[in-house]
């Protein structure tokens, strides 16, 4: 069985704990395509050409140390602009989506690039204060001095940056189903997906 489910959205709207609570939920592989481009950006920063980083992605890559840190985020949003070093990673992207058994993916452009044939497509947002209140709590604890606003600050310029790229803009697909967390629990958030992916199973 091939069943896809591409879910899209701004950073911390909490499509990635949905994505994989999905994934879970139904037995089917995950694919975090924000982790291809972050591990790209880590090659990157070490001196390697971001295209040719892209196009040597090992999993020991995806174990490295640091991706999660917002400076190698920022790295990502913007080596994800570049045509080539997505047309790099796009083919990569829609093999996974397509392979037997299921398969859910969530990023910035799946629904609408690489994945428009998805079977069920969700866009996962939050209100910008929502999403910074939970980034920050996130990332507290290993950076200590960094403030709410400064988070703030920075989801919205890596909200410009994705919405505004040239190269397969962050977008809400035509016939993606609006999810929005800002009030909802991880439970009832969810909840609402799964009965989406039940929905659509239901009719074959």
């Amino acid at each position: 069985m091939k069943f896809t489910v591409a879910i899209d959205g701004p950073a911390a709207a909490g499509k990635g704990t949905i994505a994989k609570a999905l994934a879970a939920h139904f037995g089917f592989d995950y694919l975090d395509t924000g982790l291809l481009y972050r591990a790209t950006a880590r090659k990157a920063m070490d001196g390697l050409d971001p295209v040719a980083a892209a196009k040597a992605l090992t999993a020991h890559d995806f174990q490295r140390d640091g991706l999660r840190t917002a400076k190698v985020g920022q790295a990502a949003s913007k080596i994800a602009a570049l045509p080539k070093v997505r047309a790099a990673l796009v083919a990569f992207q829609h093999d996974f989506a397509r392979r037997e058994g299921g398969a859910v993916l969530d990023g910035r452009d799946i629904g609408t690039v690489i994945c428009p044939e998805a079977e069920v497509k969700l866009f996962v947002t939050a209100s910008d204060e929502a999403r910074a209140e939970r980034r920050w709590k996130e990332l507290a604890e290993r950076t200590p001095d960094l403030t709410l606003d400064e988070v703030l600050a920075d989801l919205r310029a890596r909200d410009t940056r994705d919405s505004e790229r040239k190269t397969a803009p962050m977008a809400q697909a035509a016939d993606a189903v609006l999810l929005d967390t800002t009030a909802l629990g991880i439970d009832e958030a969810l909840a609402a997906a799964v009965a989406l992916v039940e929905a659509r199973m239901a009719r074959g």
